[in-house]
């Protein structure tokens, strides 16, 4: 009989190799063990994506191990956090943030890459994927009880939709409710500071350490 720790190296291995198919197996192999789906997180996802960013660091692995080891992580999340919200426990975590991809965009390299690190800090993140309009926006950060939103635009015909989330917040007025963040190669912080953003980083390293500062302030 396959133990405990056997179940959990075998979802941290899977992360770490970037094997979706391989990493959502065992997710489901250690719910069926009757472990802890936010100790399945802790130990099994999250040590495993914080490997990964050491070994990225290191430079034992590269871009397309990251982004490969972030989307097994997203197979993961879809076995565990239903599991979560069946049960009274959460992982401990700083906050909850949404990240997407502005409507019309479809690049998600540093999007996710932001995600992965986000969660090697944490955070409950949720992501939306790429062209995700500002009603999108909206409507998952009031069902997830988002503390943050995320928004990437890689083009200048994007970026708007990072202003149009803002207004959204504002004209339902709940604005005060969430932290706004933005980014991506042509966003600027002239721009965070001409829409009304709370932060915008330059990096997706950056912008965990934008997050954490938000969150300290909420």
């Amino acid at each position: 009989m396959t133990n405990k720790s056997d179940l959990l190296a075998e979802l941290q291995l899977a992360v770490i190799e970037g094997d979706g198919e391989r990493a959502k197996a065992a997710a489901q192999k250690c719910l069926e063990a009757g472990i802890a789906p936010t100790e399945a997180v802790e130990v099994g996802l999250r040590d495993g994506l914080r490997i990964v960013g050491e070994k990225f660091e290191k430079l034992e692995l590269y871009l397309p191990d990251m982004i490969m080891a972030a989307e097994a992580g997203n197979e993961v999340m879809t076995v565990l956090e239903p599991a979560i919200g069946a049960s009274d426990q959460q992982a401990t975590s700083p906050g909850t943030v949404i990240v997407g991809a502005a409507k019309g965009d479809i690049h998600t390299i540093g999007k996710n890459i932001l995600t992965m690190l986000l969660r090697l800090a944490g955070f409950q993140v949720h992501d939306l994927g790429e062209d995700v309009s500002a009603t999108t926006f909206l409507e998952k950060a009031r069902s997830l009880k988002a503390d943050i939103i995320a928004i990437s635009a890689l083009m200048t015909s994007t970026m708007p939709c990072q202003r149009e989330v803002i207004n959204l917040l504002k004209d339902v007025k709940e604005r005060d409710k969430y932290k706004v963040m933005v980014g991506g190669a042509p966003v600027t912080q002239q721009w965070a500071d001409q829409i009304g953003a709370d932060g915008y980083s330059e990096t997706a390293a950056g912008a965990v350490t934008l997050a954490l500062k938000l969150m300290s302030k909420k």
